[in-house]
Parts: C-alpha cells; sequence; structure tokens
C-alpha cells in the first residue's frame, strides 16, 4: 500500500466529518517528507509522534518507512481513537503505543514528529518535555499550516533547542527542525490564583485559556446560584481548567461534580485545580469524547461553554454533539446551562435536541440559556 492510497482512506471518525473538513492536510505530507532522511531506517523504539490529528504521521512513517514502536502522545481523546480507528482498519495497529506526555514517551527518542499546536504554551510544554527526556541527538520536525505558525514559535522551540530552521514553504504549509537539545526545568503546569474568585487554577500548556478565566466562562459563573438546588449529580462537559467544576462543588456542598473533557492536558489541569482548592473528593476527571462513557439519564444538571470551531475551520458541529451528549445524560426534567457567543444563536438547537430553552441572560458578547431536558 503506499502512503498516497493509504492518505485517501483516512477518516476523521468519531470527530465530526464534513465535506469542508479532511483527514490528512498538507502539512502532514511535508513533514513526513521534511523527515524522510531522519526516518529512514530508524531504529525501532527511536521515534516519537506528538498530536498527530488522525494517524496520517503515525500510520505514514509506518507505511512508507517500515517504522516499528512508533510512541504517540495525543492530547485529544478524539484524536487518538480516530487514530486506533484508522489503524485497525488498514493495518498497521500494532506498531505504535500510546503514552501520555512526558518521560515514558519521550526516553530514547531520536526522532519527533510534531504537529504544532496553535498555543505557544502548549508548544512550551512539549519542547521542555522533549529537551529533557529525550535522546541529546534528537530531531524534532514541528509542521503546520503556514497561517497558524508565528515566529514566536522559532523562540519557544530556541528556549529548547541550539538551532531551529524553518523549511521553505510548500501547499501553505512549513517546517521547523530543531536540534541540539538544552534540557532546563519544566515550567508546566503553572498555578495561578484568580483573586476575583478565591480560586487557584493549574493549567497544562494545552489547556484552553491556561490559567486565567475566560469571559464565557465568566459570564455563566453569574448563573450558578439558579442552578437547581436539589442537584446531587453534575457534569462540566468541555471542563477546560475546572473552573466551573470547582465553583459549581462550592455553590452546592451535596453536589458530585464529573469534570470531563476530550484533552489529556484539560483534564489533568482539572484534577489540579479540584485538589488545590480541597475539592478532590468532589470533582472526579474523566478523560472522554462528549461524556460518552456516563450512562444515560444519570445526571442532574450539566454545565458547557461549547467551542465555536473545529481546528481552524468555523463550525457547529462540536457544540451540535455537546448538547446531544447533555441531552442523553441527562435526566428527565433535568438542566443544560450553556453559554455562548451570541452571533451563534444555539437557542433553536437547544430547544430542538435536548428540550424547552429560555435565555437566563446576555451580555454585548454572550448568552446564557438554561434547557431542561424533555421527559
Amino acid at each position: 500500500m503506499s502512503t498516497d492510497e493509504l492518505f485517501d482512506r483516512l477518516r476523521r471518525f468519531p470527530d465530526v466529518e464534513a465535506p469542508n473538513l479532511f483527514a490528512v492536510d498538507a502539512a502532514d505530507r511535508l513533514l513526513l517528507d521534511e523527515a524522510a532522511p531522519a526516518l529512514e531506517g530508524a531504529e525501532p523504539g527511536t521515534v516519537v509522534v506528538i498530536d498527530d490529528q488522525y494517524g496520517a504521521l503515525t500510520l505514514g512513517a509506518a507505511v512508507r518507512f517500515g517504522t516499528e514502536d512508533l510512541r504517540v502522545h495525543q492530547d485529544s481523546i478524539v484524536a487518538e481513537r480516530a487514530l486506533a480507528a484508522n489503524a485497525e482498519r488498514e493495518g498497521p495497529a500494532g506498531r505504535y503505543r500510546s503514552r501520555p506526555l512526558g518521560e515514558e514517551l519521550l526516553a530514547g527518542a531520536r526522532v519527533v514528529l510534531l504537529r504544532l499546536p496553535r498555543s505557544l504554551t502548549a508548544l512550551t510544554e512539549i519542547a521542555e518535555n522533549v529537551a529533557r527526556y529525550a535522546d541529546p541527538g534528537v530531531v524534532v520536525f514541528a509542521g503546520g499550516r503556514d497561517k497558524h505558525i508565528t515566529v514566536a514559535m522559532n523562540d519557544v522551540l530556541g528556549a529548547s533547542f541550539a538551532e531551529v530552521r524553518a523549511s521553505r514553504g510548500r501547499q501553505k504549509s512549513r517546517v521547523l527542525t530543531a536540534r541540539g537539545a538544552e534540557p532546563g526545568a519544566l515550567t508546566y503546569p503553572v498555578r495561578e490564583h484568580l483573586d476575583e474568585l478565591d480560586l487557584t487554577v493549574v493549567a497544562h500548556g494545552a489547556a484552553f485559556a491556561g490559567p486565567r478565566l475566560d469571559i464565557g466562562t465568566r459570564f455563566l459563573l453569574d448563573f450558578l446560584s439558579r442552578v437547581d438546588r436539589d442537584v446531587r449529580v453534575a457534569v462540566d462537559l468541555g471542563c477546560g481548567t475546572g473552573i466551573l467544576a470547582a465553583m459549581l462543588a462550592r455553590e452546592l456542598p451535596e453536589v458530585k461534580v464529573i469534570a470531563t473533557d476530550q484533552s489529556a492536558a484539560a483534564v489533568a489541569s482539572a484534577a489540579g485545580t479540584a485538589a488545590a482548592n480541597g475539592l478532590a473528593g468532589r470533582i472526579d476527571t474523566l478523560r472522554d469524547d462528549v461524556a460518552g462513557s456516563i450512562p444515560d439519564a444519570s445526571v442532574d444538571a450539566v454545565l458547557c461553554n461549547p467551542p465555536f470551531h473545529i481546528g481552524a475551520a468555523v463550525h457547529t458541529g462540536a457544540a451540535r454533539k455537546m448538547f446531544t451528549a447533555a441531552a442523553r445524560i441527562l435526566r428527565p426534567g433535568g438542566e443544560l446551562w450553556t453559554v455562548y457567543n451570541r452571533h451563534l444563536d444555539y437557542h433553536p438547537a437547544l430547544a430542538g435536541i435536548v428540550g424547552p430553552t429560555r435565555v437566563a441572560g446576555r451580555n454585548r458578547k454572550f448568552t446564557v440559556t438554561r434547557s431542561v431536558r424533555s421527559r
């Protein structure tokens, strides 16, 4: 099987699939081409792939170069499951193993293929871990689309590596190559006390908004006092660093909160936030794809601050998946509190998917709604 044949068959499933969303892009192809000299004949167990989107890098290396015993870290559990599904269907399922970011992933690594994250903080945490734990001679090939690559990314890599160079652009994509690891202290996770909430927030590099309070969450917090007082089990769906989960646990001392997210960094951050505020016994963390492992009709309330994009594409598919998940896990009469950008007007979707929905509040940027699960 050729690489092109493989790429033609790769799917995004279980992620959102649509005509304008693709499982492979030009950055994946350029990364494999730029790394080809290092991948040719690479010894088993010396190649690491980080944040492969749907399997193009992992399976591409296995098929094109015969790479064995790849170690892979994907922050997104959706990407992790998409890779597994593609590997099972196309054959090389036994050629890689998934590992958390850290020493187990990187020890002895000589080649790292990285899809550049959009966040500089995520890139910082990755670069620091590679420099500390990989082989001293490791070479990092970090690629992405031109519109998402900034000069600051060179600086971030340059803080952990002696040499960083950019490839020629191709099809609006580029690869940064880093050599000469310069190990230093790991700066993530970070901790910050939010005085306005009297809350300590713990954040890994890839966690949305870092240790800060994003403005959508801030607005939704104004409505926690209106959550049903009889709630016993609640879910922070797409929990990020766990601010909503922690504040709800404080607001309702009898509630058991499940903080769930598809991001490994977010779930680790939420667990850290819960522990830092003495709430570890009240908040369970769960890495999952839109609460897929939570039983039907098992929770009383859901809090949700959904994304309005998938990767670089503005798309409502992720929000709709979250609304559908909330409808499934809510008991009849349970409530979903949602905050979203005013221009998106999710009201009809919420009413159709969950049940009767009313606007609880609006400001210049956001709408907060309360939806009640239909019986």
